[in-house]
């Protein structure tokens, strides 16, 4: 017995010394070259796609640009990267923001939110809400969302951040981290003032992380009209909300989002819709009147949908066999798909002509962290690549020690001596 200890204890010595080796290596000649490249990559920005066709519209605004939300696909762009003066739909990352703050627990519908002598002096667009009444948080994003009140959104950022000026960084900041590169804000509510800008593509973004990411807006957006209740010294006094988006009233599939106008911006429009799985944001800018921002929005949502599909896959259909794991506390490591994939089909093109390949190292080295990449699922259309999505390690395995090689090693003796 003693000696069979030795010899266990020598065999894991030598176990443990082994140089290690590189992760992935054992399968270089099997896994695409990026997929090593890719783990090397952090806090990676999605990349800019854009369509293959050219749409033929005659677009009379001075910027415009149709996105497909799931895969960030431009479909059609005028001059989108113009800086311009955005106006009220500057108030969709002031809702982002909101919604993000809802999302963390920081706030809850119900909070009620008291209302300030700056607030209650914004100009423009407003509900007229007086220095210390009171509103539920639900009842201020009413006002921010239905009637583009500069009043209840410039409250809302006080009552998240502090002050107004704390909650612009946060915009700014939270513009930087979408990709958001030719905008700055300077207030919440989207009045004009000097260097607050943005452009049609940038707009498109943040409309698309807040359609997609916080859906729940549409209960808001979608809203033709409604009533708020003014409780101040006064007295109780209602108030009515009609919404500043006329598609609401008569565009299928229309989720949002945001009108803005102001001298200097003209007539502004993100406009979302949502058919099937495809969610689609077409942004309008500088139009010359208010007619226009709506019908060029439609043509634009018109054509998205009567000439693109969307092909959405979770990978259901896949079984995943375990990696294995060389010098692990466990042998091998179970995967998981990282995410959804979508994949924007122009018109004519078929989902049955979609297939996928799953490309699993053969060996991994321990230490591995849980969502650690592991893998990809590739996707060709008629053999050519159109995508990826990553397989990621389902639970940590941690590098062994030498008690666990020795009982790995009695293990395997014992298994081998009752056989």
């Amino acid at each position: 017995m003693k000696r069979l200890f030795a010899v266990l204890l020598i065999g894991s010595m030598l176990l443990l010394s082994l140089n290690p080796i590189t992760i992935y290596a054992s399968s270089r000649n099997k896994v695409p070259q990026d997929f090593y490249g890719a783990l090397e990559q952090t806090d990676s920005k999605e990349a800019q796609v854009t369509a293959t066709v050219e749409p033929k519209m005659d677009i009379s605004s001075t910027a415009a640009v149709l996105l497909e939300g799931s895969t960030g696909t431009v479909i059609y762009d005028k001059n989108k990267d113009e800086r311009l003066k955005p106006a009220s739909i500057t108030k969709i990352m002031t809702m982002l923001l909101i919604f993000e703050a809802l999302d963390a627990g920081q706030i809850n519908l119900t909070d009620e939110v008291s209302v300030s002598e700056h607030a209650a002096s914004m100009g423009g667009s407003q509900v007229y809400l007086e220095p210390n009444e009171t509103q539920t948080v639900d009842t201020m994003i009413k006002c921010i969302s239905i009637a583009s009140a500069n009043d209840a959104c410039v409250a809302m950022a006080e009552l998240i951040s502090g002050s107004e000026e704390e909650f612009v960084a946060k915009m700014n900041q939270r513009a930087k981290e979408l990709g958001m590169t030719n905008t700055n804000f300077v207030n919440s509510c989207g009045l004009d003032v000097d260097n607050h800008y943005s452009s049609a593509y940038d707009v498109a973004l943040m409309s698309k992380e807040l359609i997609t990411k916080h859906p729940e807006v549409s209960n808001y957006a979608t809203v033709w009209m409604d009533t708020i209740i003014h409780t101040t010294k006064k007295g109780q006094s209602e108030f009515g909300l009609t919404n500043t988006n006329k598609l609401v009233k008569f565009y299928s599939g229309i989720t949002g989002l945001k009108t803005g106008s102001t001298g200097l911006a003209k007539y502004c429009l993100s406009a979302t819709a949502k058919r099937g799985d495809m969610d689609l944001i077409a942004v309008i800018m500088a139009a010359p009147d208010t007619k226009t921002r709506f019908a060029e929005a439609s043509k634009l949502l018109n054509y998205g949908f009567a000439n693109y599909s969307i092909y959405k896959d979770n990978a259901s259909d896949i079984t995943l066999e375990p990696v294995k794991v060389k010098k692990g506390r466990e042998d091998a490591v179970e995967g998981q798909v990282g995410g959804e994939f979508s994949y924007l089909c122009t018109k004519g093109k078929t989902a049955d002509m979609i297939r996928k390949e799953v490309v699993l190292s053969e060996e991994l080295q321990a230490p591995i962290a849980q969502n650690d990449k592991i893998g990809e699922i590739v996707y060709y259309y008629d053999n050519e690549e159109i995508g990826r999505i990553d397989i990621l390690a389902s639970q940590a395995v941690d590098k062994a020690k030498l008690k666990d090689c020795l009982w790995k090693m009695m293990q395997k003796y014992f298994m081998k001596s009752a056989g």
